[in-house]
């Protein structure tokens, strides 16, 4: 350890978390660990090993702190957030960018220089009295070729307990890495404190330095702007993986099962509130991951890991119907820590969950009763829309057992899906995997949702179901998507779905359930056991497939009439979605490939084909009419 750093470190350090720290033999990080203790002045830092114990002493201050508090059921802890800090801060979200350097106009970047003085200015001796927790953990499987390495250093006992839930552990990752420096590093305070929460969120701010690979959190405490591992990693990931020809995605991972014990890997990006949770474990499927995969070429197949070994995920609307995984955990002891919703008598509740609410209790606003108005005059729910529930995937009883498999899992099919009331069919296969990668993946759009700071229910563009964390120019990462095929000699398939279509009196035309008939008839596409329809925009079910389906997976039956309604392809739609995505592209995206125009355009030509034939609303059946036996 530099002699300069040992100083330091002494003086904050406990021989034993000294000790901890010193066997790790790596200068840079050494000298993070020096800088950010002289900047933020932490009472004491405690170093956290992989060990039980170690971890346990985690959990234990998260409620000593009070950061935390225990609840009815044993394992069940709630934490709140400030009440102005209940979800990413897009806004002050911002990358340092050296002068000269250009990421993009799409990024949200400020200068370097001056960004770092703004942030250090506010991280200086935010922790003065606090102790900081030294996490080390791995992104994806450790000793594999997918890990990345991280270390974190928080005040925040919340923010330490829950990285202990979501992330493999690192330390002896790092102990492997020797005094290698590629690894993250992420630097988080949450200021000044009042009752328990960040006071100063006016000054909250969340700093990418991509080239130092360094995050930095100060002034929050919400799991989105201060868990450094989660999508402010996902950045510094994507930025990785386009220098190293790999792919690091905002999907899922899900394992589904066909016949003869067959099992086919599916990874699937969808924007918030877009069935993304409710799909990953689907009832009878194996689940991977949730969230963030990395994808790699590897002997010519595509493969992927879960980056996570946990669930951050959106409570609202968690119910035994359309959840029975996740509500099985949330009811039942164990490690689960609840943040933002509403308690009553030690039971947590929010919204959507499928019993009546009660009508007063504790929630992020302080005391809470029915009709409560914030200081703005605006409703404050009894739950907020954004609370969240973080629980090991290890507690799910459907995880893969190839969930941690150093070499991943291979990668059969990709889905992309977002929420349109008006234009996509419930499900499509494309073309091919440029086809799928335009018209599918880049041109996906969806209803803005709580999950970022904003309005909601407002149409946006959402490529790939990651433009909010994609960290180098647009153009580049939609190219990169297009050459990852190059390296496979395999491909796999690509779909859309859609599970929020609705009729003409804005009725959905498809219960939630349905979702998975479409997952086990993608399955069945992946391996040419069906045949489909073809259409203007991809291949669709044939209804004589659909029906023994519903009856096979659901146990119900299902009309022709349903299935024309949902299947027809509205022209007029479809045809003004490509307008909307060539004038995003040609306006705002510097660089992107030709090839998107060209495959945007021969689409835009078989709808105009296909009106003129048919008109502007045409069934699936005269499509089938119009198909080869």
């Amino acid at each position: 350890m530099p002699e300069d750093c040992k100083n330091i470190l002494k003086r904050k350090l406990s021989d034993e978390s000294y000790r901890k720290l010193a066997a790790l033999e790596n200068h840079r990080l050494h000298r993070f660990v020096a800088e950010a203790v002289e900047l933020c002045n932490p009472e004491h830092i405690l170093v956290v090993t992989d060990s039980a114990e170690d971890i346990a002493g985690v959990r234990r201050l998260a409620i000593e702190l009070g950061e935390e508090q225990h609840l009815g059921i044993d394992g069940h802890t709630v934490h709140f957030d400030a009440y102005r800090d209940q979800a990413r801060d897009k806004p002050n979200t911002k990358y340092l960018v050296p002068p000269g350097k250009d990421l993009g106009a799409n990024l949200n970047a400020t200068d370097k220089e001056a960004g770092l003085d703004e942030v250090k200015g506010f991280l200086k001796a935010a922790m003065a009295g606090k102790t900081a927790f030294l996490r080390f953990f791995c992104l994806g499987p450790t000793n594999s070729p997918f890990s990345i390495s991280g270390v974190q250093l928080t005040d925040s006992a919340y923010v330490a307990h829950s990285e202990d839930l979501l992330y493999r552990s690192g330390y002896q990752q790092f102990k492997r890495l020797g005094d290698s420096s590629d690894f993250f590093r992420i630097l988080h305070s949450a200021g000044e404190l009042e009752n328990h929460v960040s006071k100063n969120v006016d000054k909250r701010r969340v700093y990418i330095d991509l080239d130092d690979e360094c995050v930095y959190s100060v002034n929050t405490q919400y799991a989105g702007n201060t868990i450094g591992f989660k999508k402010l990693s996902l950045r510094l990931a994507i930025r990785k993986a386009d220098h190293e020809g790999w792919l690091a995605e905002h999907m899922f991972v899900l394992g589904v099962h066909g016949p003869n014990h067959r099992v086919t890997y599916f990874t699937g990006a969808y924007p918030s509130f877009c069935g993304k949770t409710s799909t990953a474990m689907l009832p009878g499927e194996t689940i991977v991951g949730d969230d963030i995969a990395y994808l790699r070429a590897i002997d010519g197949e595509a493969r992927a890991v879960n980056v996570e070994s946990g669930i951050f995920g959106i409570i609202r609307n968690v119910n035994p119907e359309d959840d029975p995984a996740i509500c099985g955990i949330l009811n039942n002891p164990g490690e689960v820590i609840f943040s933002n919703v509403l308690i009553n008598d030690g039971t947590p509740y929010w919204l959507g969950m499928g019993r009546k609410l009660p009508a007063d209790g504790v929630n992020h606003s302080g005391n809470w009763h029915a009709g409560k108005k914030d200081t703005d005059g605006n409703e404050v729910t009894a739950s907020h829309k954004n609370a969240r529930y973080t629980v090991a995937m290890a507690a799910l009883p459907t995880l893969a057992s190839r969930a941690n498999d150093p070499a991943g899992v291979p990668v059969s099919a990709v889905i992309y899906g977002g929420r349109d009331s008006d234009t996509w069919v419930p499900v499509q296969q494309s073309f091919d995997w440029a086809h799928g990668a335009v018209t599918m993946g880049a041109s996906l759009e969806s209803e803005s949702t709580a999950a970022p700071l904003g309005e909601e229910g407002v149409r946006k563009s959402q490529p790939l179901a990651n433009l909010d964390f994609v960290s180098i120019p647009l153009g580049k990462y939609l190219q990169n998507h297009l050459d990852f095929a190059q390296r496979l000699a395999r491909l796999p398939v690509i779909f859309a779905t859609n599970y929020f279509l609705k009729d003409e009196d804005g009725e959905y035309l498809n219960g939630m359930a349905d979702k998975q008939v479409w997952v086990k008839w993608m399955e069945l596409r992946v391996h040419g056991d069906l045949r489909a329809i073809r259409t203007p925009t991809g291949h669709i079910p044939r209804y004589e497939h659909l029906g023994p389906l519903f009856g096979e997976v659901l146990g119900k039956n299902y009309a022709e009439a349903d299935y024309e309604r949902q299947f027809t392809l509205r022209i007029p739609e479809n045809l003004a979605k490509i307008d909307r995505i060539e004038e995003i592209y040609r306006t705002q995206v510097a660089g992107t490939p030709e090839v998107l125009f060209d495959i945007l355009g021969a689409q835009r030509q078989r709808l105009t084909a296909a009106r003129e034939k048919h008109g502007e609303y045409i069934s699936p059946l005269t499509f089938a009419q119009d198909a080869p036996p």
